[in-house]
């Protein structure tokens, strides 16, 4: 049974609601004001904290106290030669005399509906007041090993790995009830007037910071708040510091004691008894107790906390600190400013783009999602100061960066874990983040090879685009086939049967397919995801997976224990629950089907969708499992991948040794481990900034700043809309563009689109088929580079392609960019084409390197705050300059560095394909 901390939300369903607001809240408002959860920060004023002093953290960071100005505390690495000094590089920092750790009480109330969800505070029940800080002390592993109380109460086990020392600040957190008019809940057996004299409600909880050294670049903290009293501040000084957290709150005639775990203590009783609703310990508690008076208090008591379910860490930020990271985002590279919510879920239909934005949400409750909403967040976050913290665990957390002096991280728990960086660059940062939470392998060559060319419409479609494709030399690796399962109508026109093995009717000839491919150096792929749907009206159905599934008891489960049913797009679907070993083993099956047939990859689509009242096989927090999934299902895949490398490896079939492929667009932290590719979702075909073609871009750069080294997105975009009142329809124009950026991605591959009929697709006339060919001759060209930034992502996690802020950090000009250029690696810039009817671009040429650029199709050099041909400079600063360029349809405006033979082999190899 989970705690109060941990129980599940109250959730409001609106599957089926007929119309909804146009305009829902971007991210909820929260019950707690900023103020309210920073209270004021106290010390003993005679004890040992009255003095600085600097304590060690492990053996290369310390942590300095600072009781000047009401309090602070700093995080700093020793730098070598420094005389041990910690106020030099300082990580992290909090701000004096306003508390960085606090807690609080609120109900959680959650929206769902198709893969959106909105979590948020309800009503506040405890509200913070202040927190004391009683002790800061260093302990050593002679100190564990002789029992040292005080860790014992932070929950601190020790291993053979430990950095000693492990530092330790312990004190207390004390909260009001909301309800300033309410009374104290000490005097419960007092009349109403007695109760009216008490004073206000105060419950206070001694909480535990531990700072432990993990590695030469971070520092691992938690916080933990234990067992909490209540008590009356009858003086209602709220500017004096609660008592001690070893004391105990003056007696009352009637008091309760609550442990964390929801047990309960009488006074003098040793015996512990758990708490129910309708328990015997309940109902004796109950006959102690007067009836409530008013409807009021019967509320009061209804509501009455049983813990904190609010943890918050509130800590300094500079006013001019720039934040970037918290993984995949497609509105914003930059937060400072905002609040970012942590919650996986579906990106959304235009995203705050209109009109397509009000007509989602009108007609599917918060359908058109927002700037915050994505398939990947991440917990995680780097500045322009060269600061960096993520958060361990999978609780719900929002990140508030609306004051200009600090950061507030909310999480939805009753316990907080992450780290804490140190770098001395963006690339550092990236490189010892994803050193712990993981990252992807190193592609197989085979997909970065060439085109992989999405189609759909059964085998004499894909052997005749095929045979286009031969006709024009077009570089193609594989041809994927997301319609492999066949096909059905709907009302929403047409879509997959998701029962995961091949439709013989729609792929008659489907083995000799493969092997024909094959035969010409073109692999196949598929597509498959975590959901199925019963195919009792499909006749030419083997197998029925939900049947089995369901039989076996592997799906994700409802209140009442029945397959949980969730509506999507136009039929319903159940879910496989990963967190039951038995549903892995037999998903790997499934899928060694597809891989025994000769299928080389796939898309692992979906994964954000777990409800967040699902009843789980492992019995977790449904709100943290929904985070956690897109990690399960991912690992599945990549389980199976290696298993199946493995086994093929050394045997006859030699050219099996390279493996398979899979991509995912659903993450959370530590995807990196287990995916081997992403790819950004369902994009609109749209020009505009938060769902289309620069939105793209975006996300590629923010996941490639949040440890995603390796993703893409579709060729063109996925979502359309073809109404009488409302069309987005690919263009010839937006399909060339999108075409040109994606030739310098790691992956190049193309999608129809939902509704295949409604775009142009690159095989609709001999203009996108040249063009087509033209930019997959392109992306080959690069090949060389490409499988060398794909091995640094393997092994550092840089990504392949980079937002410039990674090697120009004090570049003002590089923090405010977003989708207007990128680097590919480091030898090579790219400014693509993002509006519609554009055939220039405004580059910006960074000089800190004292660098020059040279356009690949005129050869014209940029550097040193000038350019070699006629054109100008349009503006210029201390660290760079901009220039006008050319770039019509075919040539886009792509420079590598003078000098490098990365770019001087690059242009070669467009020479010999003629390109150039």
């Amino acid at each position: 049974m989970p705690s109060p901390a941990t129980a599940k939300p109250k959730t409001t369903k609106k599957h089926n609601a007929r119309l909804n607001n146009p305009f829902p809240r971007a991210v909820p408002a929260a019950a707690f004001r900023n103020g309210d959860a920073a209270p004021p920060l106290s010390f003993g004023p005679f004890s040992k904290l009255a003095h600085a002093h600097d304590y060690p953290v492990g053996s290369r960071f310390r942590l300095r106290w600072d009781p000047s100005l009401g309090g602070a505390v700093s995080l700093a690495r020793v730098p070598a030669g420094s005389g041990g000094d910690p106020r030099s590089g300082v990580m992290w920092e909090t701000i004096p005399g306003v508390a960085f750790v606090s807690a609080a009480s609120a109900t959680t109330e959650a929206d769902e509906c198709r893969g959106s969800f909105a979590l948020r505070d309800g009503r506040a029940l405890l509200v913070p007041e202040r927190q004391s800080v009683d002790r800061i002390k260093a302990f050593y592993r002679c100190d564990v090993e002789a029992g040292a109380d005080p860790l014992r109460g932070a929950a601190f086990e020790a291993s053979d790995e430990t950095r000693f020392p492990v530092l330790l600040i312990t004190g207390a957190v004390s909260a009001k009830k909301a309800d300033p008019a309410s009374s104290c809940c000490c005097g419960l057996r007092a009349g109403r007037r007695a109760r009216a004299r008490a004073g206000k409600p105060v419950l206070s909880a001694r909480y535990w910071v531990v700072l432990e050294e993990k590695c030469d670049t971070q520092v691992a903290f938690s916080v933990k708040i234990a067992d909490y009293q209540w008590s009356c501040d009858h003086a209602a000084d709220t500017s004096s510091p609660p008592p001690p957290a070893s004391t105990a709150p003056r007696p009352h005639r009637f008091s309760l004691r609550l442990r964390l775990a929801g047990r309960v203590q009488r006074n003098g009783a040793k015996k512990k008894k758990l708490i129910s609703s309708g328990s015997p310990v309940r109902e004796e508690l109950s006959a102690l107790l007067p009836p409530a008076e008013t409807a009021t208090e019967a509320a009061d008591e209804e509501q009455r906390p049983e813990e904190f379910n609010r943890v918050f860490l509130t800590y300094a930020s500079d006013r001019d600190e720039r934040f970037y990271g918290f993984g995949e985002q497609f509105s914003r590279m930059e937060f400072k400013g905002r609040r970012v919510p942590v919650l996986v879920q579906e990106q959304g239909i235009g995203r705050g783009d209109q009109p397509i934005t009000f007509a989602a949400n009108l007609i599917s409750y918060r359908s058109g999602g927002n700037w915050s909403s994505t398939y990947a967040p991440s917990p995680f976050y780097m500045t322009s100061k060269m600061r960096s913290l993520y958060l361990e665990g999978y609780d719900y957390s929002i990140f508030d960066l609306t004051k200009s002096d600090r950061v507030q991280i909310q999480v939805y728990g009753n316990t907080v874990q992450g780290r804490i960086l140190q770098g001395d660059s963006p690339t550092d940062l990236i490189t010892s983040y994803t050193g712990s939470t993981g990252r992807p392998p190193i592609l197989p060559r085979w997909i970065t090879s060439g085109a992989v060319v999405g189609m759909q419409g059964g085998t004499d479609a894909v052997r005749r685009v095929w045979s286009q494709l031969q006709e024009h030399d077009v570089p193609v690796s594989a041809f994927w086939l997301q319609d492999w399962v066949g096909q059905r109508k709907t009302t929403i026109g047409s879509q997959l049967w998701w029962n995961w093995e091949v439709d013989d009717d729609h792929y008659a000839g489907w083995k000799d397919l493969i092997r024909d491919l094959r035969r010409g150096g073109v692999r196949t792929m598929t597509y498959c995801n975590p959901c199925l749907v019963p195919v009792r009206a499909k006749g030419n159905a083997r197998r029925h997976l939900y049947e089995e599934a369901k039989e076996l008891g592997i799906l994700v489960r409802d209140e009442a224990g029945e397959p949980y049913m969730m509506p999507n797009t136009a039929f319903d679907v159940a879910m496989l629950d990963f967190t039951n070993p038995e549903a892995a083993s037999w998903f790997k099956g499934i899928l060694g089907g597809m891989a025994e047939e000769g299928v080389s990859g796939w898309m692992a689509d979906f994964g954000e969708g777990l409800p967040l009242d699902a009843r789980l096989h492992s019995g977790e927090d449904p709100v943290a499992a929904h985070n956690r999934y897109p990690e399960l299902w991912a690992r599945v895949n990549r389980e199976f991948t290696d298993e199946w490398k493995a086994k093929s490896s050394g045997q006859a079939n030699a050219e099996d040794e390279e493996g398979l492929v899979f991509f995912v667009r659903a993450g959370f932290r530590e995807s990196s481990r287990w995916a081997m590719l992403f790819w950004e979702g369902d994009q609109m075909v749209s020009w505009q900034a938060n769902d289309g073609i620069k939105s793209s871009v975006v996300g590629l750069l923010s996941g490639g700043l949040s440890g995603i080294p390796l993703n893409h997105s579709d060729v063109g975009g996925y979502c359309t809309v073809d109404l009488p009142l409302l069309r987005y329809r690919r263009s010839e124009e937006l399909l060339m563009r999108w075409m040109e950026v994606n030739a310098f991605t790691v992956v190049f591959r193309t999608h129809e689109g939902n509704k295949p009929g409604s775009n142009c697709q690159f095989y609709s006339n001999s203009r996108t088929l040249a063009h087509f060919a033209r930019c997959a001759k392109i992306y080959k060209a690069w090949e060389f580079y490409r499988i060398q930034l794909v091995k640094e992502a393997a092994e550092k996690g840089l990504p392949v392609a980079r937002h410039l802020f990674l090697h120009y950090p004090e570049d003002r000009r590089v923090q405010e960019l977003t989708y207007q250029q990128f680097l590919v690696g480091t030898e090579m810039l790219v400014v693509p084409v993002l509006d519609k009817g554009r055939n220039t671009v405004t580059a910006y040429f960074p000089t800190s390197d004292r660098g020059s650029w040279r356009h690949v199709w005129t050869g014209e050099e940029f550097g040193n705050g000038h350019r070699s041909g006629h054109g100008t400079v349009t503006e210029g600063t201390a660290n760079g300059f901009e220039a006008e360029v050319t770039a019509t349809v075919g040539y886009p405006a792509v420079f590598v560095r003078v000098g490098s033979p990365v770019g001087e082999r690059f242009v070669r190899n467009l020479r010999d394909a003629n390109v150039i």
